[in-house]
């Protein structure tokens, strides 16, 4: 099975109070995020991670990444400089790309960190899966609701957990409906 996240953020203190996140301290969120995703992830299934893997932790990358379920693909976001440059962390992932295509079942899929307002196979029914804005109601949050093939896969509008093509669809349309 093929699941999407994006955005979390291991080890970063202040991204409990810019999302509003239920946690008490980061170590709290880590083990959390770490419970959620090994609870919901098997050894065959394949996670594409949307960016912002982790960002001012204490702890190096691989010590995460050491401890979570499936393949790992990895989409570059703008808070992960520091594990591009962790050699030991990038060997766990199967693929690293800025922008990807995959299918999932039936369904082409674009991947990026970013929103993009059109992306390849746009206007053939083709899905774009994106992160970066987090569960933001902003000026982009308000241009991408409008796209109806396109999904946020922020950990934080997911329930903090890896999610499969059509949970991505159910928790958009409830995210844009609150």
């Amino acid at each position: 099975m093929n699941l999407y996240i994006a955005d979390m953020h291991f080890g970063h203190t202040n991204i409990l109070r810019l999302d509003h996140r239920p946690f008490a301290d980061a170590e709290t969120m880590d083990k959390c995020l770490i419970d959620f995703w090994n609870g919901r992830v098997s050894a065959d299934d394949h996670v594409y991670i949307l960016g912002d893997f982790c960002y001012r932790s204490a702890r190096e990358p691989e010590w995460y990444l050491q401890k979570l379920r499936g393949h790992k693909h990895f989409i570059i976001g703008n808070h992960d400089q520091h594990l591009l440059k962790n050699e030991k962390a990038m060997g766990y992932f199967e693929s690293v790309d800025a922008l990807k295509m995959i299918k999932d079942g039936e369904n082409e899929i674009i991947l990026c960190h970013y929103p993009i307002a059109e992306w390849n196979g746009y206007f053939r029914g083709s899905w774009h899966i994106y992160g970066h804005i987090h569960s933001s109601k902003n000026e982009a949050y308000e241009f991408m609701r409008t796209k109806e093939r396109a999904l946020n896969a922020g950990c934080m509008i997911n329930n903090y957990t890896p999610a499969s093509l059509n949970e991505l669809i159910r928790n958009n349309k409830i995210y844009r409906e609150g």
